[in-house]
């Protein structure tokens, strides 16, 4: 833990019934920590780190205290709950988790008050113990959480099957697509990082990351969507997604 300043029903299947307890009973074992933060959840079959990492390093440079859980793997229940009360005891006022589909699948984030979800992306070609359609059941999971804010790819190829998903407070998208609400108006790749051109609304500003490949502007956009929701300012936007260096 790092600290600083309508969608498609499903139904429970065997097994989560218990986790739905289990999460109940550790929940209230903790003495439900999400009262007094805000949870972040970010998804997707690639990028959920990055991302991540980014909105990490942009609260960090708003001043917000902020912890973070931040995993490829699937995340267990008892982990889950355990980091949401150390982050509590640690005086965080937000928590990012990247949230798996295999955890979602088992409902490990069950009856958590979401403020943020954000998709980065749905390549079917990257997923390893799901099928596709397994896939967007288990994301559908995250989205009929009712969170405060949605956060979608516009460029996603697959954006169809997420485009319903909506938050209870507002729906962000971002892309380079023109109706996109972050726009991607320009990216350049170098041999060591990145920068992308972004506008909100009618405010342009730049984007530069150490990370290389062209999936890191997308990365980069994402989280600028999500700091947008929270009121996050462009500059201090630029500020934290510069200073994410995994080195």
């Amino acid at each position: 833990m790092a600290k600083s300043q309508s969608v498609v029903k499903t139904t429970a299947k065997k097994g989560t019934r218990g986790n739905h307890l289990k999460a109940k009973l550790l929940s209230a074992y903790y003495g439900h920590p999400l009262k007094d933060m805000k949870l972040i959840c970010i998804t997707g079959s690639t990028g959920k780190l990055e991302t991540a990492h980014f909105v990490h390093e942009i609260l960090k440079a708003n001043g917000d205290p902020v912890a973070i859980l931040a995993s490829d793997d699937e995340i267990k229940i008892g982990v889950l709950h355990k980091f949401l009360s150390d982050a509590w005891k640690a005086g965080a006022n937000y928590v990012i988790v990247t949230t798996p589909a295999e955890s979602l699948d088992k409902e490990v984030f069950f009856g958590l008050p979401v403020h943020i979800a954000a998709l980065t992306n749905f390549i079917p070609s990257s997923l390893k113990s799901l099928t596709p359609d397994e896939y967007l059941k288990a994301e559908s999971t995250l989205f009929k959480m009712s969170p405060e804010y949605v956060i979608l790819n516009h460029d996603d190829a697959n954006y169809r099957d997420f485009e319903s998903f909506a938050g209870t407070r507002g729906t962000v998208t971002y892309g380079s697509d023109r109706f996109s609400n972050i726009q991607i108006l320009s990216s350049h790749l170098y041999k060591k990082g990145v920068e992308a051109n972004l506008s909100i609304g009618t405010t342009r500003f730049v984007v530069a990351s150490y990370l290389t490949g062209e999936p890191i502007v997308s990365y980069m956009a994402a989280a600028a969507a999500i700091a947008d929701s929270l009121h996050i300012s462009p500059d201090k936007i630029t500020e934290g997604i510069a200073n994410y260096d995994p080195e």
